[in-house]
């Protein structure tokens, strides 16, 4: 397997790419420092097939113990983690660009689907930087049926990307720090080609079995420099499976500060395309990691500053899907959290919108074992709701669970709580005489 050029060695330019998705040894192929979830160490390509085989084992695992199961499964046990880094860099330059041109045109600081470019400005922009003649880019605006009305926004720019990346000529898009233009693909290589193959193959394969068997597959939420490539090749698995029924799920990590523009950004080119919208939101796990890789390199936090600012996040996103679960039909969400305030919040917003739980739209997770005291009252009011089971080899699973129970602790100790009531009602029924009533 063809591995990329490590950090240290001299490539041009590579001093100047965009820090957070640079390809880092320590943040590579073994995300060290994860306790919070379990990560992936890449040995080679027959590795990630043996681990697309576990995820078969837990599909039909699932099937066979519930009725609209899910199994979760992780795109870094299923592709090389650095070429994630790579496809999420070449990703977040193009959009980097889009956004670069929206400030000149006077639109910085713009929400995602608010932002779109006047397609004569943008052509002329392009031809200024040496990008593409007026002709050229004129050719790939017909070619994608693309700026009829005059306007180009992200989505349209994504899919103009898809085609640009086939030609044979290289991409060449400014480098914001030095002016010159350089090649968006430089580094694409064929073995990171193949490894783009790959990972498709295996999540269709996964995809496949899921359907026939009734299982949704959720696919989970990973460090913010791998996210863009992760979301990119979930979207690409749900425009497939995603027609009639929800398959597929992305996982959004609200504690980003880029959560609300991915959801809204992602929903509206499924209303697009006319694909249903599957997605579980979560605070996020990996937030220790990614603030100590930032202050590493050198870029901004990509999290949220508090926990206030997390949970406002959530209900935001939540919220917006709600509002397309009421208008639509074509979107569903897995509320999956520990917090009581948000599961309180989404039944309220259910009320208001007049969504019933019988629609299994919207469903709610807790891990096994945690927070039993949301689960069941949500289960036995009809709601679906699901627990997440970690399992595997106990050295592999507990450092996983003991995370958790730290993280939890205010939840145990409700539970003794919870404990204590109980006993002192058993008490009382027994010293009453009606123990059964």
């Amino acid at each position: 397997v063809g591995h990329g050029p490590s950090p240290s060695s001299s490539t041009p330019g590579a001093e100047q790419r965009e820090k957070q998705y640079r390809a880092h040894q320590r943040f590579g192929d073994h995300p060290g420092g994860v306790t919070s979830a379990h990560t992936y160490f890449y040995a080679d390509e027959a590795k990630c097939d043996q681990h697309m085989e576990t995820f078969l084992h837990c599909i039909d695992a699932s099937s066979g113990s519930s009725e609209d199961g899910f199994s979760a499964i992780k795109l870094t046990a299923l592709a090389r983690p650095q070429f994630l880094v790579r496809f999420s860099e070449v990703l977040v330059k193009w959009r980097r660009f889009f956004h670069q041109m929206a400030a000149e045109q006077g639109q910085a600081g713009w929400a995602v689907l608010d932002t779109k470019l006047e397609v004569e400005k943008l052509q002329e922009a392009l031809a200024n930087l040496g990008i593409a003649s007026k002709a050229e880019s004129q050719q790939w605006f017909t070619g994608e049926n693309l700026g009829t009305s005059g306007t180009v926004d992200l989505l349209d720019w994504n899919s103009l990307f898809d085609s640009r990346t086939k030609l044979s000529r290289p991409l060449l898009i400014p480098n914001r720090k030095t002016g010159q233009l350089e090649p968006l693909l430089s580094r694409f290589s064929e073995e990171e080609e193949l490894q783009m193959k790959r990972v498709l193959q295996r999540m269709d394969v996964l995809a496949k079995r899921a359907l026939e068997k009734g299982v949704r597959l959720m696919v989970d939420a990973e460090q913010s420099y791998f996210q863009p490539a992760i979301s990119r090749l979930t979207m690409e698995t749900q425009r497939r499976f995603n027609r009639s029924q929800p398959i597929i799920y992305n996982t959004y990590q609200c504690y980003l500060k880029e959560a609300y523009n991915n959801v809204t950004g992602d929903m509206e080119l499924s209303r697009r395309e006319g694909w249903h919208f599957g997605t579980k939101l979560v605070r996020g796990a990996y937030m220790e990691q990614e603030r100590e890789r930032a202050a590493q390199m050198g870029y901004e936090d990509p999290i949220n500053p508090n926990y206030e600012k997390t949970n406002e996040m959530y209900h935001r996103c939540l919220d917006y899907i709600l509002e397309e679960i009421k208008h639509s039909r074509k979107a569903s969400v897995m509320v999956a959290s520990h917090n009581e305030d948000t599961v309180k919040f989404t039944l309220r917003r259910m009320m208001e919108l007049g969504i019933h739980p019988s629609d299994k739209k919207v469903c709610f997770g807790q891990l096994l074992g945690m927070c039993d005291q949301i689960t069941f009252p949500l289960g036995q009011a009809g709601f679906p709701v699901y627990k997440y089971v970690p399992y595997g080899p106990v050295n592999e699973v507990l450092p996983y669970l003991s995370r958790r129970a730290q993280e939890n602790r205010g939840f145990m100790q409700r539970a003794n709580r919870e404990r204590d009531l109980l006993w002192k009602e058993v008490k009382r029924r027994l010293l009453t005489g009606n123990l059964f009533s």
